[in-house]
């Protein structure tokens, strides 16, 4: 019985300075952590809309400067691989892999330096635990098993990423106001605002949006756009506490450019101005078949467009598109047929758009009206012109 109480003395004596020792290096490694976090600096980077298409919608990052170790980086949540041996059937499928990747901030600064962008930063304003929890939950996304996300552009980007760390890393965080003066805005009417100076692009996107994007926007929703997260920090707030510093101006703006020539209205306007001269005068009879097989073409080819994009991808903004509608697909198919008995393909060609324009009025699915007005009027007067040709020849 001795002996069992001696050694378990003996074992009492030899474990308690380890365990002592163990909480004292433990207090001590907390008390560094937290001397560590008072001097580091998180803050979130808006970077203004550049020249190329890719550019246009602005960027945005996570800054942290950690001085104890002279660490400066951004955290990057918009880098793919572009040399990807399947990067465009990924990207057209909607498929690509996006991922969080981490940089100096000199290297990351250089680029818009170089392009002239606008880069503005708002340092947050939190505790010492608060910036090791985000600190720590960024290095974590950063791991390779970690960092890969399906990109989408309207509702998973690299805005919306690092709008969704703030509030999940920090305790009564919550954003301001970004929609202006409480506006109703679309997914559609801000991608529009961004692209005024792309006239073909933002045509082009316009009729493969479907019409989910009509859908109008939240405060937190339109925060997919960097420059409205940005918004949304200026106004945030923890426990009634302002959450973010005064915004400071990194790198100032270059000199805008100006909203070019709408190239795409005139041309378009031009070929429906052809197109009526065509049928309005027998002697342009081969103009009118000309631009009859072209707008019948081309519409088709759209219409084949629009359902890839729609049933064919992961794009989720590309789905229920109505522009297939006026769009066609069998216009493709009507140009080599023969001319008989095409009278009620016609008539239903027609009464599709008419159901088009009215979803434009409704609302159901918006349309960008100055460009498409001409390429409606065209293909209504090539569909009329069908139908009068078919309802002469069964009378006679």
């Amino acid at each position: 019985m001795m002996k069992k109480l001696l050694l378990l003395v003996v074992t009492i004596l030899f474990l308690t300075p380890v365990f002592a020792g163990n909480i004292v290096h433990d207090a001590y490694s907390d008390s560094m952590k937290l001397r560590r976090a008072e001097r580091m600096r998180i803050s979130l980077l808006t970077c203004g809309p550049g020249e190329e298409i890719w550019e246009s919608f602005g960027h945005t990052g996570i800054r942290v400067i950690d001085s104890m170790y002279g660490v400066d980086v951004v955290y990057n949540y918009g880098t793919f691989n572009g040399f990807d041996k399947d990067f465009e059937i990924n990207f057209m499928r909607g498929k690509l892999l996006y991922y969080v990747s981490i940089e100096p901030f000199t290297v990351f600064m250089d680029e818009y330096i170089q392009l002239k962008r606008k880069v503005e930063e708002q340092e947050l304003n939190i505790t010492p635990t608060e910036k090791l929890k985000i600190d720590s939950f960024l290095k974590w996304n950063a791991r390779s098993e970690n960092r890969e996300y399906k990109y989408d552009f309207y509702l998973d980007n690299c805005a919306t990423r690092i709008r969704d760390v703030f509030p999940n890393m920090i305790k009564g965080f919550n954003y301001g106001p970004t929609l202006p003066n409480n506006a109703k805005i679309s997914y559609r009417d801000i991608t529009d605002q961004y692209l005024n100076k792309r006239h073909w692009e933002r045509l082009g996107i316009d009729i493969l949006l479907g019409s989910r994007v009509d859908k109008l926007m939240t405060d937190n929703e339109i925060m997919f756009l960097p420059d409205y997260l940005r918004d949304g920090m200026n106004g945030a707030h923890i426990a009634g506490k302002a959450a973010v510093k005064p915004i400071k101006q990194l790198l100032k703006e270059g000199s805008a450019a100006q909203i070019p020539f709408n190239q795409a209205f005139a041309l378009l306007a031009f070929l429906c101005l052809c197109t009526i001269a065509g049928f309005a005068s027998p002697k342009l009879t081969i103009v009118a078949n000309v631009m009859s097989f072209l707008w019948l073409f081309v519409s088709g080819l759209l219409g084949c467009l629009i359902i890839f994009m729609w049933l064919g991808t992961n794009h989720q903004a590309c789905s229920n598109n109505y522009n297939v509608l006026w769009a066609l697909p069998t216009n493709i198919l009507l140009v080599f047929l023969p001319k008989r008995n095409k009278g009620r393909y016609a008539l239903v060609g027609i009464i599709f758009i008419i159901f088009t324009l009215l979803m434009h009025a409704f609302h159901i699915q918006c349309l960008p009206l100055l460009e498409l007005s001409p390429v409606l009027l065209s293909l209504l007067l090539v569909y009329g012109s069908i139908y009068r040709k078919n309802s002469k020849a069964l009378k006679a």
